[in-house]
């Protein structure tokens, strides 16, 4: 894996992110609000799932 790889991944993680509020930011905010709504338990586990489901594509597609 080379260094720009990284940033790569960076700029595409960050324009994934970016495209809920750009394009509908009221589902964004609202989204955002049952989020916050959240215990840590559960902020946790999507935390946990998000992690091993990146880790997983990634060991899939290496």
């Amino acid at each position: 894996m080379q260094a720009d790889d990284f940033w790569y991944a960076l700029a595409l993680v960050l324009v994934m992110e970016g495209l809920l509020p750009f394009v509908a930011p009221a589902v964004w905010r609202e989204t955002f609000t049952k989020i916050l709504a959240l215990q840590d338990g559960q902020i946790r586990f999507i935390g946990l799932v998000a992690v091993a489901l990146g880790l997983g594509a990634i060991w899939l597609l290496g």
